[in-house]
């Protein structure tokens, strides 16, 4: 096919070269006029033998705004015309080649200071940028340069002047080549993460919770940071603080789906009201995990009925019939944004009839009037639900049945609606990062049908999207497409991880541990460590990313350290551990200054910082003083505990080969406890290891 491409400037006349493409958004846009062609060597070829600049739009299938320009621009014949006559254009979807997107988004930001999706690129036919941006308009309006516009004054540029755009994309190039290395010899510690907590402190919302003022995003790794930051300093009662007040603001906000369940991806304002309404399984892993450590730390009810109505959510709405988990729910539906969410008052009361009705209104702020567009957005924000209940003369058990059976007919109701574009790709890195939030959720409320969910999910990864030992990164209508990057790699690894810390099935210990080598394998960089974006053999790009930001989601360098400490930790393979504290050197430059971009990192520094404790439990399954042990450890919070549980220590020394010689004593379950690399005597008394921990 991809040599059609030199021959033929489409597929047919009604379909361009999209049609072959698997990906979602890519699809959207396979009868758009622009004579699109999929990322390749032969598109860039194209390119030299007709001596055109390549345009590069990066976007994804819940993108609103990539929807918007779609609309403008790629189905406008104007627009496509001169794009077909004066460039090769080239649709890439982010999810699916995110290192593509890593690359040329840092030329956006480089450029402009901002960046987003859609991503706009131009480029030479040697992948050189010369200049981005992100949502252009067709024609200009707000200060905003049109379409139409940038690309004819581009293409005269490049045909003009083609020495100048030379030097423009060469010297782009040197700017996005990593800088001189650091002192190798100086580390993060212990400062980073004081001005890590003051920055959050400063920048927290005590209002509303949550950081900074709108758009307002749940980043949930900024309160597992606060979490443990809680911990190694002995219960800081701020910190704690900072994380309940932003769970339970989101919680109320209209952010959160108040009928269905699940969290949009972030709020337009400051209160968390009115959301951009897109969903994506990313976030509601991150914050499953969010809701469950702030439940083990405060046994908040609240965290853990929100955490059981989203993974209802994800079961209902996001999960496939195999087990994998797909990727996002648009924000749009019937071109509209919210419009599958939003309600106006007199829906609502003759769904729910007058009386009812009412009620539901005060709770949930419904007015004539509305809150977004002239509609509501159900939210909790300004509500009292004790003065509620004892204005109507209810209990607040009696109020809270009367509004479920409120919301159920709501729900009943909302489901006859048009539903939005769901991205059924199943991409392996947000898979992991479910998988391994369910199995922890699973531990800590004790419920073994979320186990079971993430176990599920696994095999579905094990089974479809590894090949020749290689982690793959998306599986779509039975297609498998890419070698995976580090975020796979490191991300899977955190789920195998958290599925032995929940089972002790040392199948999956095993597994953590050969992908920790197999990272070490195909991303590390021997010379100044840091694990790079992609393999060393995957396709070159114009430089090799190491990213470290965490951003929407903690990076994949930052997911890595974490496990290599864990993975060191629970094997006493102490060069799992010297790889992370090298990282710790390796980006201390990056960290420095900016250390509330990169709290997932600093919680590894964290975890280094804090004394550890390694607990070696052997005994049967099931024998009521083992499960006793078990059942308290994996309720309460401590991210510095390494737990192994056996009853076949000899076998799970193949793993962990400190265990040699560890065995039951008496006959009973035996407990192993080491402190900061010392060792406790075994001991059968469990209410004792129970006192000491």
């Amino acid at each position: 096919m991809m040599k059609d491409y030199l021959t033929k400037d489409r597929y047919s006349n009604h379909f361009n070269w999209l049609v072959k493409s698997q990906s979602p958004y890519l699809q959207q846009h396979q009868t758009n006029p622009v004579n699109w062609l999929e990322w390749s060597e032969e598109a860039f070829e194209k390119a030299k033998q007709e001596n055109k600049p390549v345009f590069l739009s990066i976007g994804y299938s819940t993108c609103h705004w990539c929807h918007v320009m779609a609309h403008e621009s790629f189905e406008d014949e104007q627009v496509a015309k001169l794009l077909n006559e004066r460039f090769v254009s080239i649709k890439v979807d982010r999810e699916e080649r995110p290192d593509i997107d890593s690359v040329y988004m840092r030329v956006c930001q480089l450029l402009t200071g901002q960046g987003g999706w859609p991503l706009s690129v131009f480029l030479t036919p040697d992948q050189k940028p010369f200049y981005a941006g992100t949502y252009f308009p067709k024609t200009s309006r707000h200060g905003m340069p049109g379409f139409m516009d940038v690309i004819t004054q581009l293409y005269d540029k490049y045909q003009k002047n083609p020495e100048k755009i030379a030097d423009v994309s060469d010297k782009i190039i040197e700017n996005l080549k990593p800088s001189v290395q650091s002192d190798q010899k100086q580390s993060l510690g212990t400062a980073h993460l004081e001005k890590a907590y003051k920055q959050l402190s400063r920048s927290f919302d005590s209002k509303y919770g949550g950081f900074s003022g709108a758009p307002k995003f749940p980043t949930p790794h900024n309160l597992m940071f606060l979490m443990r930051y809680h911990i190694w300093k002995q219960g800081d009662a701020d910190a704690l603080k900072m994380v309940e007040k932003t769970l339970n603001a989101m919680a109320d906000g209209g952010i959160y789906d108040q009928i269905g369940f699940g969290f949009a991806r972030y709020s337009t304002d400051r209160k968390w009201l009115v959301p951009h309404f897109e969903k994506m399984l990313y976030d509601h892993a991150l914050l499953l995990t969010a809701y469950t450590e702030a439940y083990q730390l405060t046994g908040n009810r609240r965290f853990k009925e929100i955490s059981e109505q989203m993974i209802e959510f994800v079961k209902r709405e996001m999960t496939s019939e195999q087990g994998g988990f797909y990727s996002a729910i648009d924000a749009d539906s019937e071109g509209i944004e919210g419009k599958y969410y939003v309600w106006d008052w007199d829906e609502m009361l003759t769904t729910l009839g007058q009386e009812d009705g009412e009620l539901y209104a005060e709770a949930y702020g419904i007015t004539a009037t509305g809150n977004f567009e002239g509609k509501n957005v159900p939210n909790l924000i300004d509500t009292d639900l004790d003065a509620l209940a004892e204005k109507h003369h209810l209990t607040r058990q009696q109020l809270q049945e009367k509004l479920e059976q409120a919301r159920k007919k709501l729900f009943q109701k909302r489901s006859q609606r048009i539903y939005p574009h769901v991205d059924d790709k199943i991409l392996t890195s947000w898979n992991a990062m479910m998988i391994a939030a369910l199995a922890q959720a699973g531990r800590v409320y004790g419920d073994m049908e979320y186990v079971n969910m993430a176990r599920t999910a696994m095999e579905f990864i094990e089974d479809k999207l590894i090949e020749n030992g290689r982690v793959m990164v998306r599986f779509r209508d039975g297609e498998v497409k890419n070698k995976g990057f580090i975020d796979d790699y490191a991300y899977l690894m955190r789920a195998y991880l958290e599925l032995y810390e929940t089972t002790f099935n040392d199948d999956f210990l095993q597994k953590g541990k050969k992908l920790a080598k197999d990272m070490l394998d195909w991303f590390w960089d021997p010379e100044n460590g840091g694990f790079y974006f992609t393999a060393h053999d995957a396709e070159e790009l114009i430089v090799r990313d190491k990213e470290i930001y965490d951003g929407a989601i903690p990076s994949g360098n930052s997911v890595a350290a974490e496990q290599l400490i864990r993975i060191s930790r629970l094997t006493g393979e102490v060069e799992f551990e010297e790889k992370a504290e090298k990282m710790f050197q390796t980006f201390k430059d990056q960290v420095e200054g900016y250390e509330t971009g990169h709290t997932y990192f600093l919680l590894s520094v964290m975890l280094l910082e804090m004394p550890s404790k390694e607990i070696v439990i052997i005994g049967e399954a099931g024998e009521e003083n083992r499960e006793k042990l078990l059942r308290k450890l994996q309720e309460t919070f401590h991210p510095q505990y390494a737990i192994l549980a056996t009853s076949n220590p000899e076998r799970l020394s193949k793993q962990a080969s400190f265990l040699k010689g560890y065995q039951m004593k008496n006959g009973q379950t035996t407990v192993y406890i080491c402190e900061n690399f010392s060792c406790h005597q075994p001991t059968n008394d469990i209410d004792e290891v129970l006192d000491q921990l």
